[in-house]
């Protein structure tokens, strides 16, 4: 263990979040596979290894700061991207059933590499729009925890992802600067979604000291029918 990982790992104790050899070396493989891909496709501005330990590993594990995960059973990782926050959190957390929604093929085939060279099972892994997978039955109203990290504004967030949230479990929308407008501007579209607004969580990112909100929602009833509405239209006219 090197100094970056030793640094790592240090954080995560003092959140009661042991690591194992096994565990910390899957996030270097993950660090030296996201760095390999991404010099073929544009997976992340942050390449630098101790920026990627904090911006992005340690960033995406916040989220169960905040929710007991030991609870969770489910959990669906919306516009995913590289793998974040989904990814290290099933790293960090083996029982959980991880499923991955990004619209780009190209990256859902970084992330079965990824999940193939890590040795992670119960990930699945679907390529295509929020708004057409929330559709179907398997899917729809079915996670216990639904996160998305840095996709959108609340208001079509919560198009995206509250489709995906069982009644009674919780939608995480992981955020840098401050989302208080975003919220307040999102309430309809809540309202609409079934989802109630139950904490937002501010703290900083470790030595860098960059915000960070999580804003906790909790889904209520089941989703309308006429929702989300079809591909496109929830960016292209959110509920306001």
């Amino acid at each position: 263990m090197d100094n970056i990982q030793s640094q790592f790992h240090a954080l995560l104790s003092q959140r009661g979040i042991e690591l194992t050899p096994v565990q910390l070396e899957q996030f270097e493989i993950y660090y030296r596979e996201l760095v390999e891909w991404n010099e073929k496709m544009n997976l992340t501005g942050i390449t630098e290894r101790d920026q990627v330990y904090i911006k992005h590993f340690y960033d995406s594990v916040t989220l169960s700061f905040y929710i007991n995960i030991g609870e969770v059973q489910s959990l669906a990782d919306i516009g995913s991207g590289a793998g974040f926050p989904g990814i290290p959190l099933k790293i960090c957390f083996p029982h959980l059933k991880l499923t991955i929604v990004d619209s780009l093929n190209k990256r859902i085939h970084f992330l079965q590499n990824v999940v193939d060279k890590l040795g992670l099972s119960q990930v699945n892994l679907l390529h295509g729009r929020a708004e057409d997978l929330a559709r179907k039955e398997n899917l729809r109203d079915s996670f216990d925890l639904v996160t998305a990290r840095a996709v959108a504004r609340m208001s079509v967030l919560n198009e995206f992802c509250l489709p995906f949230t069982k009644p009674g479990g919780t939608f995480a929308a992981m955020k840098g600067s401050d989302p208080g407008e975003e919220v307040r501007e999102a309430s309809k579209s809540l309202t609409e979604l079934k989802g109630k607004n139950l904490q937002s969580h501010h703290f900083s990112l470790p030595m860098e000291n960059s915000d960070r909100h999580i804003i906790l929602v909790k889904k209520i009833g089941p989703t309308p029918k006429k929702y989300p509405r079809k591909a496109g239209t929830p960016l292209k006219s959110p509920i306001l």
